[in-house]
């Protein structure tokens, strides 16, 4: 007898545990054992692992459950989220189908529209669920750990693959004939750089040479100038002092146009190296330039520009001397 009382205590105390740990865990869950609050429809393309029962969570906070789940028209997927009171929802909530752990659990979170969305995928499915209706709430899943790591693999062999073929096409003869293929073009760009320099150094004689040239005509353009005044003077016209000044402007253009010129000789000067660089990645340039092919192909091996320019800085110098020494076959001026 004594023995049966006992039974019965211990019974009785085990039936009493599991009934208060029972209802610790409602009590813990907020479950609300499916009364009260309010019930709202979200519809979602797919809902993932998410299935009746799982949580309601606002920024983290559980708020409700899923209540129910149904596949809808046109292969919508409905859900069902019973609230809890009292909670206040965003403005413009949506639905989003999340793993909350490791263990397969899932969740579904209210978040506002307001907020940005970086996953471009859960975008799109929310856009398309606003696009069917504004009766439910937009929802959207995002990918479970299984599916994240499976792309992972995927991508991990992919890499494998094209570092095995990178590894075979790269074997010692390629990587030689690629380095020989680099000094050449190394040796290719050091005699483009050469020519560049040399150009360079052409214009700037060039520039040099109409440097002088203008000094000369701006004292011829001052001593007739001055001869001019005199005249000017004793007609009393104001005609040639007219002529004197637009000569003056001129001779002030002529020395601002070489200024220029001398500036522009000192971008190319200060540009050298990008100059260099872009003549090394020009590789199809730099073969045609070895062939001695196209126009600048033949500008590298011919020294007719160089003679041309030369002709024409002797002809300008011959000019000048011969309007210093026979200034009136150039300037004709008439009193009356």
């Amino acid at each position: 007898m004594v023995k049966r009382r006992d039974e019965i205590l211990v019974g009785a105390t085990i039936l009493l545990g599991l009934v208060l740990t029972v209802g610790g865990a409602i009590w813990l869950s907020q479950s609300q054992l499916g009364g009260g609050g309010e019930a709202h429809r979200a519809r979602f393309r797919s809902v993932g692992g998410l299935g009746v029962g799982d949580p309601v969570v606002l920024r983290g906070v559980r708020v409700g459950r899923v209540k129910s789940i149904r596949l809808g028209e046109r292969n919508w997927v409905e859900t069902e989220l019973q609230i809890y009171e009292g909670v206040l929802l965003p403005a413009r909530p949506a639905v989003i189908a999340a793993s909350a752990s490791l263990f397969g659990e899932w969740q579904a979170g209210i978040v506002s529209l307001d907020d940005p969305v970086d996953d471009p995928t859960l975008r799109r499915d929310l856009e398309d669920a606003m696009r069917e209706g504004r009766d439910a709430w937009p929802g959207g899943a995002l990918p479970d750990i299984g599916q994240l790591t499976a792309q992972a693999n995927r991508i991990a062999t992919d890499i494998g693959t094209v570092a095995s073929r990178v590894q075979t096409a790269f074997d010692s003869q390629a990587v030689g004939e690629l380095q020989r293929a680099i000094r050449d073009f190394g040796r290719v760009s050091q005699r483009l750089t050469e020519f560049a320099q040399q150009q360079v150094d052409i214009l700037s004689g060039v520039g040099t040479n109409l440097q002088q040239g203008s000094d000369v005509l701006a004292d011829a353009a001052q001593s007739l100038q001055n001869s001019l005044a005199r005249v000017d003077s004793a007609t009393n016209q104001g005609q040639l002092t007219t002529i004197l000044n637009n000569t003056q402007v001129a001779s002030a253009e002529m020395r601002e146009a070489t200024a220029d010129f001398r500036a522009l000789v000192g971008v190319a000067r200060a540009n050298e190296q990008s100059i260099s660089r872009i003549m090394q990645n020009a590789d199809s340039v730099m073969t045609r330039l070895g062939d001695r092919s196209g126009t600048l192909g033949l500008l590298v091996g011919d020294s007719t520009l160089y003679v041309e320019t030369s002709r024409a800085v002797a002809q300008l110098r011959q000019l000048l001397a011969d309007i210093q020494a026979n200034p009136r076959k150039y300037f004709r001026f008439s009193v009356f």
